[in-house]
């Protein structure tokens, strides 16, 4: 099987006899090495100590004392919310188990790239026997923040990271369009390069096909499905729809802070207007494959999900919303 995400850091933990990523020293340097956290030249002693006291052994405890030595303003927050998050990981049996305590008690001060980076190896976890590409594409949504843009009937998703802060180029109409510079290339994934995408993964530089009915709309779907079922043991049918049409909102999740703002307005019977429904960028009718799992409030209704972009036309999913809003009788994380 072809090798994919390897900058998550995947293939320096270790496994449970569940599936659960097991936290090993070797993952934990990787943050110690972030620019963050590695002292510049200029670092007083007390923080380049600590730093190399650290990679030696990086579960060794830190006092919060120690951490108020350091005489740097920006070092000492960096390293209060680092050794929390540390600390936070290894208080449980897995990632998985950290995830979901983030996600169920709120994730306090963890700052969003170390909640994207967790979802980022978790969901490689997941996804690890999956050779398809679209998939695999359609997985950096979890993850990555993306700009959406309509183009010629279809709606593309580009990495925002990949394209913000940068000029217009014209070296293609797509590179133009998403304004990216013309040193930068991005192409649309599709059936004639989607075998690069292994090769390219970590490069974020290939564009998705989000259009209804489509099959990166379709891939988006299967990664909710294996997403669940990883952390909740719980197995789902996710259904693509093009659009919500006499649709029952017995219960609905917002994959994102505009898609629950967007359900919420249908929930109310409120009208909203056209740019607001020329957001929504994906919708699902989630079903049980058991429905006993399913809490008596949906009384058998599907779950639908929506997905939406900021009027700056940014998509930023919150998977932690499908953990924590599913109807369902019971929990089971993967431990």
């Amino acid at each position: 099987m072809k090798d994919f995400w390897l900058s998550c850091g995947h293939h320096l933990l270790d496994r449970d006899e569940r599936g659960g990523l097991l936290v090993s020293d070797e993952f934990l340097k990787v943050y110690l090495a972030r620019p963050e956290l590695a002292p510049p030249p200029e670092a007083c002693v007390v923080e380049k100590t600590l730093h190399a006291a650290l990679m030696n052994d990086p579960r060794r405890e830190i006092g919060a004392d120690a951490i108020a030595s350091i005489a740097d303003a920006d070092a000492r927050e960096n390293w209060t919310l680092m050794i929390g998050f540390r600390d936070h990981l290894l208080r449980h049996p897995t990632l998985e188990a950290a995830y979901l305590a983030l996600a169920r008690q709120g994730v306090g001060r963890t700052p969003p790239l170390f909640l994207n980076q967790l979802v980022h190896v978790i969901l490689r976890n997941a996804l690890d026997p999956c050779d398809d590409p679209f998939i695999l594409r359609a997985g950096e949504l979890l993850f990555r923040p993306q700009r959406i843009t309509s183009h010629e009937g279809s709606l593309l998703a580009a990495d925002e990271e990949a394209i913000a802060g940068t000029n217009p180029g014209m070296v293609s109409p797509l590179v133009s369009m998403l304004g990216l510079e013309a040193s930068t290339e991005i192409d649309v994934l599709g059936e004639e390069n989607a075998q690069s995408y292994f090769e390219r993964s970590d490069r974020y530089d290939m564009a998705l096909d989000l259009t209804a009915g489509r099959r990166g709309h379709a891939a988006l779907a299967r990664v909710i499905e294996r997403w669940v079922k990883h952390l909740l043991a719980i197995e789902v049918d996710a259904e693509p729809l093009v659009e919500l049409r006499d649709a029952k909102l017995t219960w609905y999740i917002g994959l994102d802070a505009e898609g629950t703002r967007i359900g919420d307005l249908l929930w109310n019977g409120d009208e909203f207007d056209q740019a607001t429904n020329a957001r929504v960028a994906a919708l699902y009718r989630l079903t049980f494959r058991d429905p006993a799992v399913a809490a008596e409030a949906v009384k058998g209704e599907p779950v639908y999900l929506i997905l939406a972009t900021t009027p700056e036309k940014v998509l930023r999913m919150k998977p932690q919303n499908l953990v924590t809003g599913l109807p369902v009788r019971h929990l089971e994380a993967v431990s």
